[in-house]
């Protein structure tokens, strides 16, 4: 009777282990409601410093991330987001939140500048990363319009330094907002591609795409 009764209770026990699984591990509905809510609740108690998302695109994922001032980054998937997120962490604030409603508005303008609908942008802009020559440099880039370029001497010379090439080369390479700030229109002087933070294959597709080509 004793070995009857321990084997019952050890098929009763066996029988609840896939409900208490369940009840421990919320499907992935129920894991993005949570982090919905919480990021909600995190951004109402204002404990949010730099919202983040990651956005897909003809240029792989993008990790776009912002401030209460404007977006602060967009950074591409070789430049290691986590890495990204915790420089930005180190930098601005550590309390960094994915809050992907809070970025609906720039994930909605880049997937119209991709599809080729929008050729400016208008969110607004965080410039805190960028100080110095680099960000007059980054400020003037905005003035070469889509489907322009630009050579990095020309930019040199906007900027007020003609001889700076290589400087703007170095703002170009550490540019914290490309595809907002079009650091991809800048090109060699010979019409070479130079370099790019985002791969060549990235700059190719962006000059392609703006000059009606597609990717």
């Amino acid at each position: 009777m004793t070995d009857h009764l321990t084997t019952d209770h050890l098929t009763t026990e066996d029988s609840l282990v896939p409900d208490l699984a369940r009840a421990l591990d919320p499907s992935p509905a129920r894991l993005r409601a949570l982090r919905v809510r919480l990021a909600g609740e995190a951004e109402q108690q204002r404990l949010v410093d730099v919202a983040y998302r990651t956005v897909d695109s003809p240029v792989g994922l993008l990790l776009v991330a912002a401030t209460d001032r404007g977006v602060v980054r967009l950074a591409y998937a070789a430049e290691d987001h986590d890495a990204v997120l915790q420089r930005l962490a180190d930098r601005i604030s550590p309390r960094v939140l994915a809050a992907p409603a809070r970025l609906d508005r720039v994930a909605r303008e880049l997937d119209e500048y991709f599809t080729g609908q929008r050729q400016t942008f208008d969110v607004a802009l965080d410039w805190r990363l960028s100080a110095g020559f680099r960000s007059v440099v980054l400020h003037g880039l905005t003035d070469i319009g889509y489907g322009r370029t630009a050579s990095y001497a020309a930019v040199a010379a906007q900027a007020g330094s003609p001889r700076a090439v290589r400087a703007v080369g170095s703002a170009c390479a550490t540019n914290p907002l490309p595809v907002l700030v079009p650091c991809h229109r800048v090109l060699r002087s010979d019409g070479g591609l130079g370099g790019y933070l985002g791969g060549l294959g990235a700059k190719r597709t962006l000059l392609a795409l703006e000059a009606g080509l597609g990717g």
